[in-house]
């Protein structure tokens, strides 16, 4: 693909990516919603915490 570039070790194994910048500009609004999907996906062990608790937080430090 142009404008990207792969890093790989002694055994040929890709370990690293380089992507243009032009081409990071120009899919911005991709990336940052596979960003999100990466952080979510990374995240599904963690507790959940219910809406309700985090406003009654939120207001305890009048930020709500």
């Amino acid at each position: 693909m142009k404008g990207v570039s792969y890093i790989t070790n002694n055994k040929n194994q890709k370990t690293a990516v380089v992507i243009d910048l032009k081409l990071l500009k120009k899919y911005e609004e991709q990336l940052e919603d596979l960003f999100d999907v990466v952080i979510a996906e990374s995240r599904t062990e963690e507790a959940s915490v219910s809406w309700e608790t985090i406003k009654k937080n939120l207001r305890k430090k009048g930020k709500l």
